[in-house]
């Protein structure tokens, strides 16, 4: 008879394996314990092969056939190779056996989530609670299922309650800062984060959330210091440093991001979307050739990485290479044909290159996928004036207005072709609405039409909305 191992120690296991093992080939049948059956199973599970754990477990029930262990893991192997099916009768036979064992209720509401029976998946659930003392996992599950159905408020209520129980549970608290993310409730998830962390301020975990819901609401300078916490406490948290460089680039403070960027390293391998940070980086730097290569080194990673292939295309533009940019902005908008601002650099490429049509044609497409892009729309409506087609430019910035009523660069811009078209009552009309809208910006008109400063009736109607306040 096998020994009665206990598992702590790895070799004590794998003297069981290779026991199993030799069992096969010589197409014998030995004896094994329950706990080196656990043992041989949970190997083969580990090693990612659950089909050979399987295996173990129908000879472990067959040798054992009231231990429901071994129905339990049959159940949760069968529900990784999605068997969901097989798994539930391997369940219903391990209630016929012991009817008040937790586990059963937890792994079948687990496997009804899974496919979708939510209802019966919670009656599941909530029938494991009072039979386990691992109640942190059961309220973890629950709110997994209550996210499934989107219901992120009742998930909040049974991840919080999870957390009450086990203030490690670092996939509650991940999970709690998703949901308030869906729920845009970021100053909620900076209260909950902050009394977390008065009860367990070296959560290192609980500090990297309150970066990162600092960080979505763009305080970007108390986010650095709950990452510079998160990074005191484990000084390996790779995350926290990727965090901390996009919030850095966020100040404009491109160098600091880049040496803790470069961090990473020490701790993970490096990975396409850092070397893509590390290039926007040197990119605003205009450190261009070393931008390029460490872009190049992300798309080599990550050939579908499109912001990558993206900034290739922008350290090209900037050394005034437009049709080698072209390239690589195509590259990019393959991999992802709705993201404007993509379409925008093609635009202002072609622009430049003089292909004035398809210039148009993707400025045309900038503004239907981001109509409150107004540069997009000046840009438009620019290159039509420039061709003598006022009207289509007026029509344009027209557009662009009933889209973007507060933005008085627009009207400043219409009052300009306006008045090149000939319009100047409603020239007038325009500026008025503009100055009403920020008098400030007044000037604008001016920097497009020079000739127009000198225009008396102009000038009287700026001073009117201009003239200093008593």
């Amino acid at each position: 008879m096998e020994e009665d191992f206990e598992f702590e120690n790895p070799e004590e296991r794998k003297i069981s394996v290779d026991r199993y093992e030799e069992m096969l080939r010589n197409e014998d049948q030995y004896f094994f314990d329950s706990k080196a059956f656990e043992g041989i199973i949970d190997y083969y599970a580990e090693k990612n092969d659950p089909v050979k754990a399987l295996q173990v477990a129908e000879f472990a029930i067959s040798q054992h056939p009231f231990d429901i262990t071994f129905l339990l893991k049959q159940a949760q192997l069968f529900s990784t190779i999605q068997q969901y099916q097989n798994a539930l009768a391997a369940l219903d036979k391990a209630e016929l056996l012991e009817a008040s064992e937790g586990d059963i209720f937890l792994i079948r509401g687990g496997i009804l989530g899974s496919i979708g029976k939510f209802d019966d998946a919670l009656e599941q659930l909530f029938k494991a609670l009072p039979l386990l003392d691992n109640k942190d996992e059961v309220y973890f599950h629950i709110a997994m299922i209550f996210q499934a159905q989107m219901n992120y408020d009742k998930a909040i209520i049974y991840l919080k309650k999870a957390l009450e129980l086990n203030m490690d549970y670092q996939e509650a608290l991940y999970e709690l800062a998703y949901c308030y993310d869906v729920l845009d409730r970021q100053e909620e998830s900076i209260s909950f984060y902050k009394k977390y962390i008065d009860s367990d301020p070296y959560s290192y975990y609980a500090w990297y959330n309150l970066g990162n819901s600092y960080h979505k609401i763009s305080r970007f300078e108390e986010a650095l210091d709950a990452y510079d916490y998160a990074i005191l406490i484990k000084d390996d948290f790779s995350s926290a440093y990727f965090n901390k460089g996009n919030a850095l680039v966020n100040l404009d403070r491109y160098q600091e991001a880049l040496d803790v960027y470069k961090q990473t390293f020490e701790y993970e391998q490096p990975s396409a979307d850092t070397y893509c940070a590390i290039g926007e980086c040197y990119e605003k730097l205009e450190q261009m050739e070393e931008a390029r290569n460490y872009y190049k080194k992300a798309v080599k990673l990550d050939a579908e990485l499109a912001d990558a292939w993206f900034g290739i295309g922008v350290t090209l533009d900037f050394e005034e290479r437009y049709f080698e940019s072209l390239h690589f902005y195509k590259k990019a908008l393959e991999l992802e044909d709705t993201n404007p601002d993509y379409w925008f650099a093609i635009a202002d490429a072609r622009y430049k290159l003089q292909q004035i049509d398809l210039a148009e044609e993707a400025y045309k497409r900038v503004v239907s996928l981001n109509p409150t892009d107004i540069d997009a729309w000046l840009d438009y409506s620019s290159i039509l004036f420039e061709q003598s087609k006022i009207e289509e430019a007026i029509d344009v910035i027209s557009d662009a207005i009933t889209q973007n009523p507060n933005a008085a660069e627009l009207y400043y811009r219409i009052v300009a072709y306006l008045f090149a078209n000939g319009q100047y009552n409603d020239a007038l009309n325009f500026l008025e609405l503009g100055l009403a809208t920020d008098p400030e910006k007044y000037h604008i008109l001016f920097d497009y039409l020079p000739q127009l400063q000198g225009n008396q009736i102009i000038t009287e109607i700026v001073k009117k909305y201009t003239k200093p306040k008593d």
